[in-house]
């Protein structure tokens, strides 16, 4: 068996470390960049962007902001993207936000280095793009989505209302600043949310068939950093909070190369046919496929006990600490309150068939420990009802 694994060129870690941006890109050569945040991160009410522009005023470093970002972002966004990059004169992204930014700055840039790819659809799954992306500074200020380190993005098809994954080598960032300065301000609703995802995908990379020791240990690391950490950050603990911001981080560097599963296979057609937000759709979905996965996943479900504090994680018959492992998880959504059912996040019995569809072909369903069938994926939709 071969693995490969692809990380940043570099990454910075720690507060303040934003203030390395201009250094980093001015080794590089580059003159002036193109700025990819969401119109809240924008706003001089809230600061975030102005945090950065701050710093490329002082350098003497130019730059654009493109705002053009929608959740769950749509093939239209990086479309309007590409073509304002190419007007703008600069040579260099900077992805700065949460899943949803990263993931338009990961489209304009392929699509910019890549043409042929232009209608943005071609993209999807493993697409054979030629040149790597124009270089991107990914800059989170979320900790969750792990875009920063990635070699993943998702987009929505909005004219047939699905959002698809592009998995593609060339458009991992060649440098990752991640600054839980930028991640405290928060609100407690998006803590939850992306702290969801993390440990979303912690998990299912731990047990996806793909997986392996380097891998491993970075996924267990995280779980068990998420574990002891999420909760707290949801609260307001700054400590906790920029655990949760380097978790996020150590997480995605192992599942961008091994792979996720169900969850995520699920999760896409919540948000590209509902506009479920991503993180909320996995803590719904996360310990119903843990309880489905569990007789395939071997004695990984005793590591995740163990992070959760399950005394006998390590003693106890197996069956029992699987059962255990799942219950943790689920308490966990329970008191973060998170919703637990996709009734409350507006599915309906008639929407299951094409929500089981969907997450049947999405790229994700296949690294999944247990083989789906379209019935058990109905199942799965209907008892979460």
């Amino acid at each position: 068996m071969v693995y490969r694994m692809i990380f940043n060129q570099n990454a910075y870690f720690g507060r303040g470390s934003i203030n390395e941006i201009p250094a980093v890109a001015a080794a590089r050569g580059f003159t002036k960049a193109f700025i990819v945040t969401d119109p809240v991160l924008a706003d001089p009410a809230v600061g975030t962007a102005a945090k950065v522009t701050a710093i490329l005023d002082e350098a003497g470093i130019a730059y654009e902001i493109f705002t053009n970002v929608q959740p769950n972002p749509p093939v239209e966004c990086i479309t309007d993207g590409v073509e304002k990059f190419a007007a703008s004169g600069a040579d260099f992204l900077i992805g700065l936000g949460g899943g949803s930014p990263q993931d338009t700055c990961k489209g304009i840039g392929i699509i910019s280095a890549n043409p042929e790819f232009a209608d943005v659809l071609s993209l999807e799954g493993v697409a054979a793009t030629r040149n790597p992306s124009v270089p991107i500074f990914g800059v989170p200020t979320t900790a969750g989505t792990a875009s920063e380190t990635t070699i993943n993005y998702v987009i929505t098809d909005t004219a047939r209302k699905r959002k698809f994954v592009a998995v593609d080598p060339h458009d991992i960032p060649v440098v990752a600043f991640v600054d839980p300065d930028l991640t405290d301000g928060m609100p407690r609703g998006l803590k939850v949310a992306t702290g969801l995802d993390a440990l979303t995908h912690a998990i299912e990379g731990y047990i996806t068939p793909g997986a392996w020791a380097l891998s491993d240990a970075l996924s267990l690391k995280a779980i068990q950093m998420i574990a002891a950490n999420l909760a707290k950050s949801a609260d307001g603990d700054v400590p906790a909070g920029e655990q949760m911001a380097y978790a996020s981080y150590v997480t995605g560097m192992a599942y961008s190369n091994v792979g996720l599963g169900l969850v995520h296979g699920m999760a896409h057609p919540l948000g590209g046919r509902l506009g479920v937000a991503h993180g909320v759709a996995n803590g719904i979905l996360l310990g119903t496929a843990m309880e489905y996965n569990k007789d395939f996943s071997g004695e990984k479900y005793r590591d995740i006990a163990a992070a959760f504090g399950v005394e006998d994680a390590y003693t106890g018959e197996l069956e029992a600490v699987r059962d255990a492992a799942v219950a943790a998880v689920r308490k966990l959504t329970v008191d973060l309150g998170n919703p637990t059912t996709i009734t409350e996040v507006g599915a309906t019995a008639a929407d299951v068939p094409a929500l089981a569809a969907d997450a049947l072909a999405d790229v994700c369903t296949p690294g999944n420990p247990r083989t789906a069938t379209l019935e058990d994926i109905e199942g799965l939709y209907s008892s979460l009802l």
